[in-house]
């Protein structure tokens, strides 16, 4: 995959966009999505061919006043009743995984490559077991289930997508999330070590003038602050890096495979680049820093072709006219950012 954007053109879009949405109090922050999807699926290509993006700003905009009605009503009432702001907080819950199935299934529907979209089946009732119930699970077991939960929402989702009438598969095993979150525990707990025996040693040699029991609290105190601002600099980098390579390197669509191959000491570097100069710049190198992250992203996966893609992609089109898209239904709304 190769993507051609650059943070020059992108930044005059970014500007529009959000010079606009303060002006229209957020209302065109809809057509602000869709310019942007637009310019980062236009300038997406696979195998010489581009990504396109047919979603409509009214829609876009639907979604969100739904979701800002739902948020708005729970903050105001809170205010006045606790008891009624849990009570729509409680709906908020219960009808958010009906509200994502319809934002997946509008976000795929207007996704197309080289004329043929892309479509989202999933049911209802697995959405709620998927998004609620897992992991309302997952909390009540303090995260131990959490990454049993990802795992079976990627298969939730991959699964039930489509490209024209071919289904994709899901291989990845949740004992392979629990191994990526295992080794952020591993290299947390020696970072809480390390630390904590530096401070430790500092101690005995009397370089820092404290008794042995204020030693040992401060010794703690220490570590878990490091230990924290190490896994919130050095983990985000780390798990999201090996998450995508294992989502896409257990995916397949038909014969074709794919393969991602992100690392994590690059993802660092370029996080921490970005977020330095978004600082720097107080903001105003977000769109740059948004190129940056998405070509890294992009042009780290590949299509592994098993036959003539050509070919694949003409009989699904076969297929799919003499099946009949659903083009006339009325798909959804997006709800996400």
């Amino acid at each position: 995959m190769q993507f051609s954007g650059s943070g020059g053109e992108y930044f005059r879009i970014w500007v529009v966009n959000v010079c606009l949405s303060i002006v229209t109090l957020g209302i065109y922050s809809a057509w602000a999505k869709v310019r942007r999807n637009q310019y980062f699926y236009r300038h997406t290509t696979l195998a010489g061919a581009g990504f396109d993006y047919h979603g409509e700003p009214m829609a876009i905009l639907k979604g969100r006043i739904v979701a800002f009605l739902l948020f708005a009503c729970y903050t105001l009432v809170g205010k006045f009743d606790q008891v009624a702001g849990l009570v729509i907080l409680l709906v908020i819950v219960l009808v958010m995984p009906w509200l994502l199935v319809r934002s997946i299934r509008f976000r795929l529907h207007n996704t197309s490559y080289r004329g043929l979209r892309f479509a989202f089946h999933g049911s209802t009732g697995a959405a709620y077991f998927n998004f609620l119930l897992l992991p309302v699970l997952s909390a009540l077991t303090l995260g131990l289930l959490w990454p049993l939960v990802q795992q079976r929402i990627a298969r939730y989702t991959r699964e039930n997508s489509t490209y024209g009438s071919e289904f994709f598969k899901f291989f990845a095993t949740s004992s392979a999330y629990y191994r990526i979150y295992l080794m952020t525990i591993f290299i947390g707990v020696l970072v809480f070590a390390g630390l904590m025996a530096c401070v430790m040693l500092l101690g005995s040699k009397e370089l820092i003038p404290v008794e042995a029991g204020q030693l040992v609290a401060m010794s703690v105190l220490v570590a878990a602050i490091g230990t924290y601002l190490a896994l919130f600099l050095l983990a985000y980098p780390y798990v999201a890096a090996r998450l995508q390579n294992l989502v896409w390197n257990t995916t397949r669509l038909g014969p074709h495979s794919f393969h991602a191959q992100l690392r994590a000491r690059e993802m660092l570097g370029i996080m921490f680049g970005n977020v330095l100069l978004v600082v720097l710049t107080l903001g105003l190198y977000k769109p740059f820093a948004d190129i940056r992250l998405a070509r890294y992203r992009i042009e780290h996966v590949a299509l592994l072709p098993r036959g003539s893609l050509d070919e694949f992609v003409a009989g699904l089109q076969t297929n799919t006219s003499a099946a009949g898209e659903e083009m006339a239904e009325m798909f959804d709304f997006d709800i996400a950012l």
